[in-house]
């Protein structure tokens, strides 16, 4: 199939430049870009742009992965894991604006917190799997809205507990 190239890098971006193309769990592959993204939010040490960035990101994503599924000709492509990407800062949302004094990448991806960006990396995927309500819902939203919606609701649900879990932390 011969792409027009505006297509070609609407695919490559929704496939997580390159991630998505994993023969397996490439939604796994896509969510270690996510570790990626987050880092890059967090390494600004600032509100503004950890929200902004993770709202434009929403917004880019919805239009790329709805577009996506046009070009591909499918529901919700496996291939497709920029909505796992963006996904990932929201898992660690809740703690930074409850906590404050978690807006730095070692709050979450240091020597000695590695555990908690692991912890909200596993939580992300499982809720993202198994799709508890309203997430497994959410996917019957049209278009972009429908992809990226769950794993927007799987990173909300990571968020809550993680919250708890950096409230016993301390």
């Amino acid at each position: 199939m011969k792409l027009k190239v505006a297509d070609a890098l609407v695919l490559w971006v929704a496939q997580g430049f390159g991630s998505g193309w994993s023969p397996v769990m490439p939604g796994t592959f896509g969510s270690l870009v996510g570790i990626g993204w987050l880092a890059l939010l967090l390494s600004f040490e600032n509100l503004a742009v950890f929200i902004g960035g993770q709202v434009l990101g929403i917004v880019v994503s919805i239009w790329i992965c709805g577009r996506a599924e046009l070009i591909l000709g499918k529901s919700d492509p496996g291939c497709v894991v920029l909505d796992e990407i963006i996904a990932i800062p929201l898992c660690f949302t809740l703690p930074v604006l409850i906590f404050g004094n978690l807006l730095r990448i070692d709050s979450f991806l240091g020597k000695e917190t590695w555990w908690l960006g692991l912890m909200g990396f596993v939580l992300f995927r499982l809720f993202d799997i198994w799709k508890p309500w309203p997430i497994g819902a959410s996917q019957s939203l049209p278009g972009g809205w429908g992809v990226v919606a769950d794993d927007l609701l799987a990173a909300v649900w990571v968020s809550v507990i993680m919250c708890v879990i950096c409230w016993f932390r301390g």
